[in-house]
């Protein structure tokens, strides 16, 4: 009976050996510095270097010297903290980490980055159970972050730099960026219009676990919103820097301002950007 049931066995387990996922491919860290992660795939694809210098970005020096401190920390092995960089829009919380870590990683080969989509925080435990084995160490950046996905994927996180029975891992350190300190979703004030079908408890329970994933983070910098002589001073010197003369450059950079109704190093870039094409100049990004 063994015999005759072997054949058949054969055929079952090749055919669960077709229908399995294939293996994701082996990650070439050596390709580039900077990766993104497809989760569907398990592809790391590798991504050019970030152009901007961290010495482009003014106005905010105390915020650099923070998370460049602790960065190098991480890069030597020594102790340090994952870092949440809240605050307005625009005021370089992205370009300071991507900047940061180009200026840090020319010291430390080994230093990699993988950048994570917002909308995929929940495939974040399995991507680091996928770098703890791997010799180089790596930043793992989400831009944006909120909780859109809800609890789950607060959940997701808290796993991911809790690291369960194994402990995180000491070859990651976990940035993120968010307009919000605590994390909450756009739509969280709309939660309330639903709260006597869902129940009370279960929405605050939600709630809870959103907003305790911030204390997961040892390092918060915030980037509050940039006054005008800021405002100016990052216009002057990204013109400097690029050389880019213009006569009226202050009073022309207000009122770009003044249009886009905000003041922040995203709209200084963008006016630098407008006037390097007015004058016929090119930029790095």
């Amino acid at each position: 009976m063994t015999h005759e049931l072997e054949p058949v066995l054969g055929r079952i387990a090749e055919a669960l050996e077709r229908l399995a996922p294939a293996r994701p491919p082996e990650p070439a860290f050596s390709a580039a510095r900077l990766f993104r992660h497809d989760p569907a795939s398990g592809v790391f694809h590798p991504a050019p270097d970030y152009p901007l210098p961290l010495a482009a970005l003014v106005g905010i020096d105390r915020q650099k010297e923070r998370f460049v401190e602790n960065l190098r920390r991480f890069a030597g092995g020594l102790p340090c903290n994952h870092a949440l960089l809240w605050g307005v829009r625009g005021t370089g919380k992205s370009s300071l980490a991507k900047a940061a870590f180009m200026a840090v990683a020319t010291e430390t080969p080994e230093l990699k980055l993988v950048e994570v989509d917002r909308d995929q925080v929940t495939a974040l435990p399995g991507l680091f159970d996928r770098l703890r084995a791997r010799p180089q160490r790596f930043v793992v950046l989400c831009d944006d972050l909120s909780f859109e996905e809800g609890a789950a994927a607060a959940k997701a996180l808290k796993s991911a730099l809790e690291g369960g029975v194994s402990g995180p891992p000491a070859n990651v350190l976990f940035v993120a960026t968010s307009n919000r300190r605590h994390l909450m979703p756009r739509s969280h004030g709309e939660k309330s219009g639903h709260a006597e079908g869902r129940g009370l408890i279960a929405l605050a329970e939600d709630t809870e676990e959103e907003v305790s994933v911030s204390d997961r983070f040892g390092l918060w910098i915030g980037f509050p919103p940039m006054d005008q002589p800021t405002y100016l001073e990052a216009v002057k010197g990204y013109a400097k820097r690029y050389r880019l003369k213009a006569p009226d450059l202050e009073r022309r950079a207000l009122q770009w301002a003044q249009l886009r109704g905000a003041r922040s190093g995203r709209v200084a870039w963008q006016f630098i950007r407008d006037l390097a094409g007015e004058l016929g100049k090119t930029l790095p990004l």
